[in-house]
């Protein structure tokens, strides 16, 4: 009787490769055919994708800031107003019903405009339109 050879399972880490079909299609690197598009370089996640996003980030986080900084010099001279005439009660809520209110929306106008028009022209720039 002849012993019987054991079965040996060999594992690894899964590789991350692209379907042949995508391979053959377009060579190994996609500018190499003539073929480029920015949303593939952001979908595979090469340098030139991430430098891509990157720069949307940094366009919506100067608007946050430009925002904030805003906000800031709106808010932030309420206390000392308020501290300077300690029995005008009525200067408060005027101060933060009416002259506070209307420029606080129209910051969240410009902002909101401005976060949709980044991103309109980053959608733009993929879309090579």
């Amino acid at each position: 009787m002849e012993p019987t050879e054991r079965r040996v399972t060999v594992t690894g880490p899964p590789r991350r490769t692209l379907p042949r079909a995508r391979l053959r299609s377009r060579g190994r690197y996609p500018h190499a055919s003539g073929y480029y598009r920015p949303r593939t370089e952001i979908d595979e996640l090469t340098t030139l994708g991430h430098t891509y996003v990157r720069s949307l980030m940094r366009t919506q986080l100067r608007a946050a800031l430009t925002g904030f900084s805003v906000l800031v010099l709106l808010v932030g001279p309420l206390p000392l107003v308020f501290a300077a005439a300690p029995d005008a009660r009525r200067l408060a809520w005027a101060v933060l019903g009416f002259c506070l209110y209307a420029p606080l929306i129209l910051l969240g106008r410009w902002y909101v405009r401005r976060a949709e028009r980044n991103e309109r022209d980053f959608v733009r720039l993929v879309e090579d339109r």
